[in-house]
């Protein structure tokens, strides 16, 4: 197991200057959308906080846990793919173990770290901002 770990830490640090290094700033950019756009929607149904949620709620957990990887599934799959073409570039072989890894550092981590922000700032701005309410408003020409 040591030297699995180890193979896996210089692996990683190959990652960053190897061949199709920008992956390692497209899939946290896609992940990071995705979030924003999940955080975004839950401030609009009055949604807690997601991954505080995660915690605080044991009964529905694990529906949370469901309705966030069906959000990034996309941004997982891609991200596995893409570590699978680096591997086969890199390594002549394919490790699914450290694709899913890959996956969930750079996918589901940055997911989890933007969407409840989003979502409380989106609330707090909403709480300061009223909407403007311009009915019966007409232009004059």
């Amino acid at each position: 197991m040591d030297s699995t770990w180890q193979r896996f830490v210089d692996q990683m640090i190959g990652r960053v200057s190897g061949p199709m290094q920008f992956r390692l700033y497209l899939q946290p950019a896609m992940a990071l959308i995705q979030g924003i756009r999940d955080g975004l929607k839950d401030a609009h149904t009055d949604q807690p906080a997601y991954f505080w949620s995660i915690f605080t709620t044991p009964g529905r957990r694990g529906e949370l846990l469901k309705n966030g990887l069906k959000s990034v599934a996309r941004v997982m799959i891609l991200a596995i793919a893409m570590d699978a073409v680096y591997q086969y570039i890199e390594l002549r072989w394919f490790y699914p173990g450290e694709a899913v890894m890959v996956a969930i550092i750079l996918g589901f981590i940055p997911y989890l770290l933007i969407r409840g922000p989003v979502n409380r700032i989106s609330k707090w701005w909403a709480s300061h901002h009223p909407p403007d309410h311009r009915e019966g408003y007409k232009v004059s020409r």
